[in-house]
């Protein structure tokens, strides 16, 4: 996201006192490279658990040992015979029946054993050579639309302006954690800036998390592993690739739901009318009270 930039609006004379200011907050290459990855990120994470249900189970290794996977989503008998879903993670089972491990298809007479049910996986219940053309597509917009984002950031001043914080906002991080925790929004000033955990978020995100799921990605090409021989095993081997990839593509769906709940709580429409005109209407300190948190 872009810190605000103040631009006159048309009619803002006219406006009574109460009424707050519009604030050109997203610059459009901003805005664009951001509805790309929504698109992109959800069509690839659901031909992504369409290729995780062709072989539901994590290994850690160079090979698969299918004695001892880490995790699996798989189903057993139940008591009237039919599919029972359950979840292994080591030696520890869980009953996932009805959300993990079997579910229903249209047509089908009974559940069948599936780790992720079909209304999350594209383009189907289970088709694994068309959902990894899907999700290879769709990786690939999503890995140059990264380094677009990347370099726009870093020759437009965005990087050091906005993300990268102060010494001063480092020793406040305590700060912000209690604002976040205590549901405390931005007003006034305080909601043109950043604080400092979505700042180390946003930087750990860009730089560490979405670097690994792509290099994971390619370490379980048999291709690139033949022309540059070796590399994969810093990742601990092609098994342990895919459980890298996998656990880190969890990781960035677990900051888009938290991110998409903090634009809910903090402003639902104030916050899509930023991502789709640029323009955010600033809170009113009023509003707020004696709140210090910021904007998502």
């Amino acid at each position: 996201m872009h810190r605000f930039h103040p631009q006159t609006i048309p009619g803002a004379a006219a406006a009574t006192a109460g009424e707050r200011r519009l604030f050109y907050r997203h610059r459009l290459p901003i805005r664009i490279m951001h509805w790309i990855n929504v698109v992109s990120f959800f069509l690839m994470l659901m031909s992504g658990l369409g290729i995780f249900n062709a072989h539901p189970r994590l290994y850690w290794g160079k090979a698969s040992d299918f004695d001892a996977p880490l995790l699996s989503i798989t189903a057993r008998p139940g008591p009237d015979g039919e599919p029972q879903g359950v979840t292994r993670i080591g030696k520890r089972v869980f009953n996932t029946d009805g959300v993990l491990g079997a579910s229903h298809v249209a047509g089908e007479a009974q559940p069948s054993e599936r780790a992720f049910p079909s209304w999350a996986t594209i383009p189907g219940p289970q088709y694994l050579a068309t959902a990894r053309n899907w999700h290879l597509f769709f990786a690939w917009i999503f890995v140059l639309n990264g380094i677009a984002y990347v370099g726009y950031t870093v020759f437009s001043g965005h990087l050091r302006r906005d993300l990268v914080p102060s010494k001063t906002e480092l020793r406040g991080i305590g700060g912000s954690l209690k604002d976040h925790l205590l549901f405390r929004h931005p007003a006034g000033e305080a909601a043109k800036r950043y604080n400092v955990l979505q700042n180390l978020t946003y930087l750990g995100v860009i730089f560490v998390l979405l670097p690994l799921i792509v290099l994971a990605g390619l370490g379980m090409s048999p291709r690139l592993d033949a022309l540059f021989g070796g590399w994969v095993d810093l990742l601990g081997g092609r098994q342990s690739a895919r459980t890298l990839h996998f656990l880190a593509a969890c990781l960035l769906l677990a900051f888009v739901v938290v991110h998409v709940f903090e634009v809910i709580v903090t402003g639902l429409w104030n916050n899509l009318r930023s991502m789709i005109t640029g323009y955010y209407r600033l809170p009113e300190e009023e509003h707020a009270g004696e709140r210090k948190g910021r904007a998502p």
